[in-house]
């Protein structure tokens, strides 16, 4: 895996992939930055966010779950000192479907968080890492 970074000006970089997708990324407003862009950090964040909705839903899948939407909000705090690395983060999954099993969910939030999620495993070595989640019912088109 290769990715590059350039700068566009201040503090304002876009980062681009070996397949060629790109993402600005910028400072935050209190390091000089205008915001066209998530923050470094964030990008971190965004990162884990999808790296364990991939798994919780392929997880649920290979359980033959009927999942139809998976959306995970992150919260996390970090310390105060610099490097500021993140010190708590929180994955809540709401995951939608069609007669979802909550142990099986339960079992793909688990898996996700202990063995399969890269993001989650790394950012665990410096931050306590805990999640939740809640089953929604799809709703069927008429």
């Amino acid at each position: 895996m290769k990715i590059s970074s350039k700068r566009l000006d201040n503090l304002c970089f876009v980062g681009s992939t070996e397949a060629g997708h790109s993402v600005v990324m910028e400072g935050s407003d209190t390091e000089g930055g205008v915001r066209r862009g998530p923050s470094p950090m964030e990008m971190l964040l965004l990162g884990l966010a999808g790296c364990a909705s991939i798994d919780v839903v392929m997880i649920a899948q290979k359980q033959r779950q009927n999942v139809t939407d998976c959306q995970a909000e992150v919260s996390a705090e970090r310390a105060a000192d610099a490097p500021r690395v993140f010190t708590a983060i929180h994955i809540h999954f709401k995951v939608v479907g069609h007669g979802l099993k909550e142990a099986a969910v339960a079992k793909a939030v688990d898996l996700s968080a202990e063995k399969y999620c890269s993001a989650s495993v790394m950012l665990g070595k410096t931050a306590k890492i805990t999640h939740s989640f809640e089953l929604a019912e799809a709703q069927t088109q008429s």
